[in-house]
């Protein structure tokens, strides 16, 4: 994999995380169907800045705990291991 695809990946997670928890949160304030925390969580170890970052603009998920706690520590993870990748890739 070159880096440039990785990034492209990356880019994309972290994107479809920031969209799903600002999808949670309209169907939230609307009264719709939500999408699951543990797939919330999901999408936090695959993005967990795009997903930190849309909790934080929509205020969303921030507090409740533990799911809070969770997506805290899977971005710490999802951070090391993209750190690590691009080690490995450049």
């Amino acid at each position: 994999m070159t880096l440039s695809v990785f990034l492209l990946i990356c880019l994309a997670t972290n994107a479809w995380a920031f969209m799903a928890f600002g999808f949670d949160k309209v169907a939230a304030v609307r009264g719709n169907r939500r999408i699951s925390e543990a797939n919330l969580l999901g999408l936090t170890l695959l993005g967990g800045v795009g997903a930190m970052g849309a909790s934080s603009l929509f205020r969303h998920k921030t507090r409740k705990q533990p799911f809070r706690r969770y997506a805290e520590l899977l971005t710490g993870l999802h951070v090391i291991v993209v750190a690590f990748t691009l080690t490995l890739l450049l």
